[in-house]
């Protein structure tokens, strides 16, 4: 009755301490137990003892070791499965005026994206599904010499953007679009809404700075068209003349005071070669496609203010309605650099690798150190389009993902920098098993040996180092050892109470020939040499894994064999 009992207890106090971190309850346990076997009431102070030397036994133990207890007595305990967290972003402005709402998406090629741009994407696209509108996305690409596109992004951009679950029902390219914005320039230029301007921007500088208008604004109209031809035939060099809106001289932001709308570049471009030498600037283009596109609603960052208020004057010239412009604060992540001519700089010098380097908030480098694209998504719904400047950090990132990850991600065992360790005094053949997830039972477990022959392990060289001579640990999962010196140990126990009441450490290992090279590219950039668990080469690659006391690592096979990018802890 006695054996009986303590094994009743026992899966009882494994379910209570695995329901919370480890700590069971006596009363709670006596109380299930008492629940299950009614007739143990009538023995209820003899059942409390024993509850109460059974709880202290299993609260002694790790919860990795717990895990592996319950299982062994057939213990499951069923988690539920988390909710995921809604934040709701706030209902879009004015849309009962609409018949459907359009949204964009417009990055410019001259990069792959990042977690700053990153945000109108996920934004637009969950307002197009919340709505069952439309999402655009548009190349804005007609800058070659200050933005100059890179050829490759493109599809790099499409490939990250299919990859954050982004769907888009319609795509443009605005470089192939120029017969479009020559159009409605020279439809401008004879309403007198627009005209050429062939001043030095020096010049022009202080006549606006002084309110007072540059002498070609009021030149007859065959003056203008012959102007406008002069740059489109190559008459006019570049830099000779721009087109220019005009808008109120006497505007407060001299920003906005007769801003440019076209202008002459004569450097190739990676799509449509040498074909245009007139290339629009960013709120011409912009504003002409967001009305021939039927956008509805714009979402983008504070510091596009001023360019609402440059586009209102073309749209007050061509008798259009101006969309709905949501305006949100800028993101920020400590530590990291999100400005892209920056990242470009850094690459092109040789400080990053490439766009997908771990030191860098690019969606290549999230997506290869093995972020979620659901982290990504609930990161920028947490920040929403609130107007203030949003500061976030690596913590929060990582908060979200371990979440994700942990209750779908194999865990493995990885030496890292390992040495080798002989333990001597065995008594006899220990197994060691190694749950692959100790809630998922069904997945398997590792299986090690060690023997009195098979008697040389792999442990850190960081663990052996801070262990004086004489220290007692434990091998995870396989027993308790003494350090005696560099290179040896003596075998010690099996008991986990007995290492848990030394308050000694637990260690990972492998035996000796039970790993396989892997190369960790940490955070930052630096690599972490070290073993992993030769179970690894079964698994589809790319994964990400959990090392027991390491953290998360997306493994790869290259060239040069397993290479692992680490995520977070």
């Amino acid at each position: 009755m006695s054996e009986d009992l303590r094994t009743i207890l026992k899966k009882h106090a494994l379910l209570n301490a695995l329901k919370y971190d480890g700590k069971a309850d006596v009363k709670a346990v006596v109380g299930k137990a008492l629940s299950e076997s009614p007739d143990l009431r009538k023995k209820a102070p003899v059942v409390f003892k024993v509850a109460e030397d059974v709880v202290a036994e299993i609260n002694a133990m790790s919860l990795a070791d717990q895990r592996v207890l319950a299982e062994a007595l057939g213990v499951h305990i069923v988690k539920e499965k988390p909710k995921r967290e809604e934040h709701l972003l706030p209902p879009l402005p004015n849309v009962q005026k609409y018949s459907r709402v359009h949204v964009r998406f417009a990055p410019n090629p001259d990069s792959v994206i990042h977690l700053g741009n990153t945000r109108a994407a996920l934004l637009s696209d969950e307002y197009a599904k919340m709505y069952r509108g439309v999402f655009i996305l548009r190349f804005e690409d007609t800058s070659p010499s200050v933005k100059p596109p890179m050829p490759e992004a493109y599809e790099v951009i499409r490939e990250d953007l299919r990859w954050l679950g982004v769907n888009w029902h319609e795509e443009y390219i605005q470089s192939e679009r120029l017969p479009i914005y020559y159009e409605y320039a020279e439809k401008l230029i004879s309403m007198g809404s627009a005209y050429v301007c062939t001043c030095r921007p020096e010049q022009f500088r202080e006549m606006v700075i002084a309110k007072r208008p540059c002498p070609c604004r009021d030149l007859p109209l065959e003056i203008q068209i012959k102007r406008w031809e002069g740059m489109l035939d190559g008459t006019i060099k570049k830099g000779g003349a721009v087109l220019r809106i005009k808008t109120d001289l006497t505007h407060p932001n001299p920003a906005i005071r007769d801003w440019p709308a076209m202008r002459i570049d004569t450097k190739p471009h990676p799509l449509q070669g040498k074909k245009y030498r007139v290339w629009p600037l960013y709120n011409f283009a912009c504003g002409i496609d967001d009305h021939l596109m039927g956008i509805t609603h714009i979402l983008r960052g504070k510091e596009h203010e001023v360019n609402t208020q440059r586009q209102l004057y073309l749209y007050k010239y061509l008798g259009w309605e101006y969309p709905e412009a949501i305006h949100y604060g800028r993101l920020k992540i400590e530590g990291a650099i999100l400005s892209k001519s920056k990242i470009r700089q850094g690459i092109d010098s040789g400080i990053y690798k490439d766009w997908s380097d771990p030191r860098l908030g690019t969606i290549a480098a999230l997506r290869k150190r093995g972020f979620l694209p659901e982290t990504i998504r609930r990161l920028i719904l947490e920040v929403g389009v609130k107007p203030s400047e949003a500061m976030i950090s690596w913590d929060n990132l990582e908060a979200i993902n371990r979440k994700l990850l942990d209750p779908i991600t194999k865990r493995l065992i990885f030496v890292p920098d390992p040495v080798p360790l002989q333990i001597i005094g065995l008594p006899k053949e220990f197994v060691a098993q190694i749950p692959l997830h100790p809630d998922h039972p069904e997945w398997g477990n590792i299986t090690h040996k060690v023997t009195p022959s098979l008697n040389t392990i792999m442990v850190s060289s960081k663990d052996l180092s801070s262990f004086k001579q004489g220290t007692i640990f434990r091998l995870m999962n396989l027993f308790n050892v003494k350090l005696l010196d560099s290179s040896i140990c003596a075998f010690l126990s099996e008991s986990v109470a007995e290492i848990k009441s030394l308050g000694a450490p637990i260690i990972q290992w492998l035996p000796k020939d039970a790993g396989t090279q892997l190369s960790v590219i940490m955070p930052d950039a630096k690599v972490t040499e070290g073993l992993v668990d030769t179970n690894i080469l079964n698994e589809t690659l790319p994964n990400t894994f959990q090392f027991y006391r390491f953290g998360f690592v997306k493994v790869y096979r290259e060239d040069s064999g397993l290479v692992g990018y680490y995520s977070h802890d």
